[in-house]
C-alpha cells in the first residue's frame, strides 16, 4: 500500500506538471531567433557558478541574500532526502548508491533542513515589514503576486517539516540509518520517545507519503506560478548576454537600404514577435522587485516599473498562447498589440535606459533591450512616439545634431582657446595620437562647451597630441537608437565610421559617455573598430604618468556616476581616481552610487522628451546630492551636467539649500586645482 499510494501520487503529479513544462518549453522555443546566445562558453560557466551557485547578485542584499542562499543550497542538499524518500517506498533501508549512510550526509541534510526553516522565517519577516499594504509603491513587492509567495513559503515549510517528522519516526521505528550527527531528526524523535515501534512505523509511513505528496504538489504549483524561476533561472542566466557591464543593445537588426523590403518588421509589437530569449525572460521573472526598487522612473512617480512591465508582457504572451488553436504557440494570434493592450504608452516612454533594472536583476532579465525593441516597433512600424521627439530626430537627420545647429557651429568652441588644435581634413597625421570626439553637447551646448574647452586645455598642457573632426563630426545616433529609430542610428553610425576610417583614426577620446558607449560598444557590430577612451580614463593615466600635476581644490565634492559611463561600461574608479589625486577634495558618496547610481533623467532620449508625470528625475538626483552637504556636484557627462545644473538652479530659485552649489565636470575640478597652484606660486 505504501508503494502503491506513493507511485500514484508521483505519476499524477508528473503528468500534470510535465504537461505545463512542455507548454512552457514550446512557448519559449517557438520564439524568433536570438543570435549569439551560445557564444563565450567559459563566461557562461563562470556566470552559472557565481550567480546561480554562489548567489552573487542576491547577496547584494545581505539578509534576504543569505536567506535565499541557504534555501537554494537547502534544495540542492535535500535532493538527497527526496531520493531517499522515493527509495524508501521500495526498501525501508534504501541508501543512495556510492554514498550510503555516512554521518556527514545525515548532518548536512539536517543542517540545511533547519537552515531552510530559519530562512523562511526571515523571508516572512521581510515580507511583513515591506508589505505593499504598509508601504504602497515604496515596497518592492508592490504589484507582485504576494499571495502566491506566501503559498510558496508554506509549501517549502511543509516539505521540510514532513521530512523531519518522517525521519524522526524512522528513528523511533528503528529504520533511521544516520548517527546522532543528524541532530534535528534525533532531537525531534526525542519528543515522541514513548511511542511503540509499530506506531512509529505507521507514522513514518504517513509522513513519508505526506512528504512525497507535498513535494509533488509543490512541483505542480511551481510549474503554474512565478516560482517557475526555480527551474528556468539557471537556464536564463546561462543564455544571458555576457559583455563587460551592460554593453551594446542585444537586438541590432540590419538597416542596410539595399536589403530592406516592405515586408520587414522591426522591433516587437505583438507577442508573436518576441524572440525566444525575451520569452524566457518573461517566464523567469521572480517578482522580487529589485529592479522596481532601483528604477528612477518608478521612484519619481512614473508608471514604469520594470517588474510590472515584465509581468504584464508575461500575461500577454500567456493569454495570446491560450487563444491560439490547440495551444499551438508557434502561431500566436496577432490580435493583441503589446502597446497599449499589455502596457501603456506612458510606461514605454518613461524609461531612461539607465540599466539599473538589469544591474539589479538576480536572474539576468534584459529589460532595456525589450523596451527599446518595443520602441522600435512604435517608431518604425507605427510612427507612434512622443511628438516632441520629432524635432530632435529631424535635426539629427538634416543637421547631424539634436539641436539642429549644424556642422558650421561645431568649431566655435575652438575660438576660446589660445592655442591651435588641428582639425582633420584628410588623414590624421602620424604625430597625432588621439582624435578628440567632442560630441554634440560638448560642441553646441554652452555649459558643456566649457568642459570641452577645459579638457582641450588639460590635454594641451600635458603634451598629448590630439586633433578634432570639427564640422565633419556628426551625432553618433545614440538619442535616435534609444528612442527606437534604429534606421537613423545606423545611418549616422555608418557615416561616422566612414569618416573615422578615411581619417585612419586609431585612438579616440570622448567626453560624452553616450558617444563613448556608441563608438566603443555599438559601432563594432557595424564594422567600426576603434580604441576608445573616456576623458576621465585618459586624465587618470596622465596623472599616474606625472604628465598632469593636480593641485589644491578645497571643497566637499560628491560624484554622480553617469549611467552610460558606470553601469553600461563599468568606469567607476577612474573619475574617482582623478578626484582623489586632487589635494583638498573631500569626497562624499551619495547613498546611490557606483552600480546603484540614480539616473539624471536624460538617457533613453528623455533629454528631449517632456516629463509631465511625477517628480522630475533630475530634481530627485540633485536632492540626493544636496543631502550629502557637498558644495560641488561632480560628474563626467555633458547630459548629466545639463540636467543637474538645471535642477540646482531650480532648487536655488525655490530658496532651497542649493545656493552657491556648483555642478562641475571632473576635468574642471582638476584644472581649477592646477590653476590654484599656479596662482599660489
Amino acid at each position: 500500500m505504501r508503494l502503491l499510494v506513493g507511485v500514484i501520487i508521483v505519476l499524477a503529479a508528473l503528468g500534470i506538471a510535465g504537461r505545463r513544462f512542455f507548454f512552457i518549453f514550446k512557448l519559449v522555443s517557438s520564439g524568433k531567433p536570438a543570435p549569439g546566445r551560445a557564444e563565450g562558453v567559459y563566461q557562461r560557466i563562470v556566470a552559472e557558478i557565481t550567480e546561480v551557485f554562489a548567489q552573487k547578485k542576491l547577496l547584494k542584499k545581505t539578509v534576504p541574500g543569505l536567506a535565499h542562499f541557504f534555501t537554494f543550497w537547502g534544495f540542492i542538499v535535500l535532493i538527497a532526502t527526496i531520493v531517499e524518500a522515493f527509495g524508501a517506498l521500495f526498501n525501508r533501508h534504501f541508501a543512495i548508491p556510492l554514498i550510503g549512510h555516512d554521518s556527514w550526509l545525515g548532518f548536512l541534510e539536517d543542517f540545511f533542513s533547519v537552515a531552510v526553516l530559519v530562512s523562511l522565517l526571515a523571508f516572512s519577516v521581510i515580507r511583513l515589514k515591506n508589505a505593499p499594504s504598509r508601504k504602497d509603491r515604496s515596497s518592492r513587492f508592490y504589484g507582485s503576486h504576494t499571495g502566491a509567495a506566501w503559498l510558496v513559503l508554506v509549501g517549502i515549510a511543509l516539505v521540510v517539516v514532513t521530512l523531519l517528522l518522517y525521519r524522526a519516526f524512522q528513528v523511533l521505528a528503528g529504520d533511521f540509518p544516520y548517527s546522532n550527527w543528524a541532530f534535528a531528526s534525533h532531537g525531534l524523535a526525542s519528543l515522541f520517545s514513548g511511542l511503540s515501534p509499530s506506531t512509529a512505523y505507521a507514522l513514518e509511513t504517513v509522513f513519508l507519503e505526506a512528504n512525497i505528496l507535498v513535494i509533488m504538489a509543490f512541483l505542480i504549483f511551481v510549474s503554474y506560478s512565478k516560482h517557475l524561476h526555480i527551474f528556468v533561472a539557471p537556464v536564463n542566466i546561462a543564455f544571458s548576454r555576457r559583455p563587460k557591464a551592460l554593453g551594446a543593445l542585444a537586438v541590432t537588426p540590419s538597416m542596410d537600404p539595399e536589403t530592406l523590403s516592405e515586408d520587414d518588421v522591426f522591433g516587437v509589437g505583438y507577442p508573436s514577435q518576441l524572440n525566444w530569449k525575451q520569452r524566457l525572460d518573461l517566464v523567469t521573472c521572480t517578482e522580487c522587485g529589485r529592479c522596481q526598487e532601483q528604477c528612477p522612473a518608478w521612484n519619481t512617480g512614473k508608471p514604469l516599473s520594470p517588474k510590472l512591465l515584465i509581468m504584464d508582457l508575461r500575461e500577454s504572451i500567456f493569454h495570446a498562447a491560450t487563444l491560439a488553436k490547440s495551444g499551438s504557440v508557434e502561431k500566436i494570434p496577432e490580435e493583441l498589440p503589446l502597446v497599449p493592450d499589455a502596457i501603456s504608452e506612458d510606461v514605454l516612454w518613461s524609461c531612461t535606459t539607465c540599466g539599473a533594472c538589469v544591474e539589479a536583476c538576480p536572474v539576468d532579465i534584459e529589460h532595456v533591450d525589450t523596451i527599446v525593441d518595443m520602441r522600435r516597433f512604435q517608431v518604425l512600424m507605427e510612427s507612434n512616439f512622443p511628438s516632441e521627439a520629432n524635432l530632435m530626430l529631424r535635426n539629427i537627420e538634416n543637421q547631424g545634431d539634436p539641436w539642429g545647429l549644424g556642422g558650421s557651429k561645431r568649431e566655435d568652441w575652438l575660438k576660446e582657446l589660445d592655442f591651435e588644435i588641428p582639425v582633420v581634413t584628410g588623414e590624421i597625421p602620424e604625430e597625432i595620437e588621439y582624435l578628440f570626439w567632442v560630441g554634440c553637447a560638448g560642441a553646441l551646448d554652452e555649459r558643456a562647451r566649457k568642459v570641452t574647452v577645459t579638457i582641450a586645455r588639460l590635454l594641451y598642457r600635458s603634451g598629448v597630441s590630439f586633433a578634432v573632426l570639427g564640422a565633419k563630426e556628426s551625432c553618433t545616433g545614440d538619442p535616435a537608437r534609444r528612442l527606437g529609430n534604429e534606421y537613423l542610428f545606423q545611418m549616422q553610425a555608418m557615416q561616422n565610421i566612414e569618416v573615422l576610417k578615411q581619417a585612419k583614426v586609431k585612438k579616440v577620446v570622448a567626453s560624452c559617455p553616450h558617444c563613448f558607449n556608441s563608438i566603443a560598444r555599438e559601432y563594432p557590430s557595424l564594422g567600426g573598430n576603434f580604441e576608445v577612451m573616456h576623458h576621465t580614463q585618459l586624465l587618470e593615466q596622465l596623472i599616474a604618468s606625472q604628465k598632469v600635476a593636480p593641485g589644491v581644490f578645497e571643497s566637499k565634492v560628491t560624484y554622480h556616476d553617469p549611467c552610460y559611463l558606470g553601469r553600461h561600461n563599468e568606469v567607476y574608479d577612474e573619475p574617482r581616481g582623478v578626484l582623489s589625486a586632487i589635494r583638498g577634495v573631500e569626497s562624499v558618496e551619495m547613498h546611490r552610487h557606483r552600480s546603484k547610481s540614480f539616473c539624471c533623467g536624460a538617457g533613453g532620449s528623455r533629454m528631449w522628451l517632456e516629463e509631465k508625470i511625477g517628480k522630475r528625475i533630475n530634481l530627485e538626483r540633485t536632492d540626493q546630492a544636496l543631502s550629502t552637504g557637498a558644495n560641488v556636484i561632480s560628474t563626467a557627462c555633458p547630459f548629466c551636467m545639463i540636467m543637474l545644473d538645471d535642477a540646482v538652479k531650480a532648487r536655488t530659485a525655490e530658496g532651497a539649500t542649493a545656493e552657491g552649489k556648483e555642478v562641475l565636470d571632473v576635468a574642471q575640478i582638476l584644472e581649477r586645482s592646477m590653476d590654484a597652484d599656479i596662482s599660489n606660486k
